[in-house]
């Protein structure tokens, strides 16, 4: 599997700006954000929309689905899943220092029953047995300090990541940069996945595009998206009726 060579790990750092703080790995890119006086919601909009695969799946089943995030960041979404959504969650983290700081910094809870944070590869750490098939909701934000491109990015990789999901699991992935680095992108996911399992969402001001994939390709009616979009709004207060108009298969028949 093609990565990108790692010399040594970033230095993380933190910033605050009014009730926001932010999280840093060495450079001014922001890797992560928190409210403050809200530590377990979702402040950045991307962020939000890599919790669209609720709009796949039925809302009474979320308690007893397995989240994963590859790529702790500011443990946004693993704290969301953990606190809110109730969920067995496991996050896949290559830096100890970013632990550390999510923990120290971003209110992080410990490990328990329902929750463990994995010091690890993420490409290798994925392809290990105890995984495979396990996981409802896989999240995939994996950046360096750069900000470029993500760190693992090739065809292999994300049929890893399919391998990981339960039949009618979902991933969800940050894809940001360049048009041309987002068309890759999506062709590998597309390799992996199909293109009749592909979502993408419109592009958000910053840049950031979010794409979800399906394990087994489905589409709900219209009628069972509007009513699981306002589920969402109402009860986790993510903005799900907006992410109906912006979020489109990728294969339109």
């Amino acid at each position: 599997m093609a990565r990108k060579p790692v010399l040594a790990l970033p230095e993380v750092n933190f910033s605050d700006w009014g009730d926001i703080r932010y999280l840093h790995l060495g450079s001014v890119w922001v890797q992560g954000s928190m409210k403050t006086r809200q530590p377990f919601e979702i402040e950045l909009e991307y962020v939000q929309r890599m919790m669209a695969w609720l709009l796949l799946v039925e809302p009474v089943t979320v308690r007893q689905r397995h989240a994963m995030q590859l790529g702790l960041g500011a443990a946004s979404l693993t704290k969301f899943c953990y606190k809110k959504l109730r969920m067995k969650t496991t996050a896949i983290e290559l830096n100890p220092q970013v632990l550390n700081a999510c923990r120290g910094w971003f209110k992080l809870p410990p490990d328990d029953e329902r929750l463990q944070v994995v010091l690890a590869d993420a490409g290798q750490e994925i392809r290990r047995p105890r995984w495979q098939g396990t996981v409802d909701a896989l999240q995939v934000d994996l950046y360096d300090q750069e900000a470029a491109a993500p760190v693992l990015d090739s065809a292999s990789f994300y049929a890893d990541c399919r391998a990981l999901l339960t039949d009618d699991g979902c991933m969800t992935v940050n894809l940001f940069g360049r048009d041309s680095s987002y068309a890759l992108s999506l062709d590998r996911i597309v390799q992996a996945f199909g293109a009749a399992a592909v979502w993408a969402f419109s592009p958000t001001r910053e840049g950031n595009t979010v794409v979800l994939a399906q394990r087994t390709a489905f589409r709900p009616s219209r009628a069972e998206l509007a009513q699981r979009a306002e589920n969402v709004q109402t009860r986790y207060q993510l903005p799900a009726r907006k992410w109906l108009r912006i979020l489109k298969p990728l294969a339109t028949s």
